[in-house]
């Protein structure tokens, strides 16, 4: 039998995705996203922080909480590839592994002394869906951890934004100005799942209080719908 470890989870984040769907699918892909690392009441001492300011961008390493499974499977198939060629699940960044742990690279903005939460961290690029538990918060050292010279395999190169979004200008406007250019670079990143292409589909993408209503047809998105998210009872 394998051997069993407790992690803690030392904080949760705080984004703009209350759901998985539209979620970047790596860290860093849309940098006007902001999200803030809230820690748990036992771990909120300013001194845990003491000299993280002096670095611009953290690792988080956290669980995927809406993928834990009892079992799991040797191969997947990953988005990048169409969700059509499965790969070995060591060689992927799936959600679905034998522990359901992600690692994301974030920029760190600012460290704040907030009245409720503590000392919290800001973030930008995380690709996080809100209240994701966090194992635990590292420094991104560059003679470390950037390897030029590395291969990246079937993902080598980045996967550019895919889509060209259209949206009118009075279905923006109520959305909060900082909000909006995160919105349209995560609707150009194609949310759909790979396997969808049906151009009079109509998509819903939960997003900083906000329920978006779009269409996708070709390289083209187009912006139907926004509207206050009703609230859960």
């Amino acid at each position: 039998m394998a051997e069993q470890h407790t992690l803690r989870v030392i904080a949760r984040i705080h984004s703009d995705f209350p759901t998985k769907f539209g979620i970047p699918r790596q860290s860093g892909l849309v940098e006007e996203l902001r999200s803030a690392v809230v820690f748990e009441p036992e771990y909120r001492n300013p001194d845990a922080l003491r000299g993280l300011e002096g670095f611009s961008h953290l690792w988080l390493i956290w669980q995927f909480s809406q993928a834990v499974r009892e079992n799991w499977s040797p191969t997947v198939r990953p988005p990048r590839l169409g969700g059509n060629a499965r790969m070995g699940v060591f060689a992927t960044r799936s959600p679905f592994r034998p522990n359901p742990i992600g690692l994301s690279c974030v920029r760190l903005e600012r460290i704040e002394q907030h009245p409720q939460w503590g000392p919290a961290l800001w973030v930008a690029g995380a690709d996080l869906m809100d209240g994701t538990p966090i194992y635990d918060v590292k420094p991104y050292l560059p003679y470390a951890d950037c390897r030029p010279e590395a291969a990246g395999g079937f993902a080598s190169q980045p996967k550019e934004a895919s889509l060209r979004v259209e949206c009118p200008p009075e279905l923006l406007e109520p959305v909060e100005e900082a909000r909006r250019a995160a919105l349209l670079g995560v609707l150009a990143q194609d949310p759909r799942p790979t396997y969808q292409h049906d151009p009079d589909r109509v998509y819903g993408l939960a997003f900083g209080g906000w329920e978006v209503k779009f269409t996708v047809a070709e390289d083209v998105l187009t912006v139907r719908e926004i509207f206050h998210r009703r609230q859960e009872p």
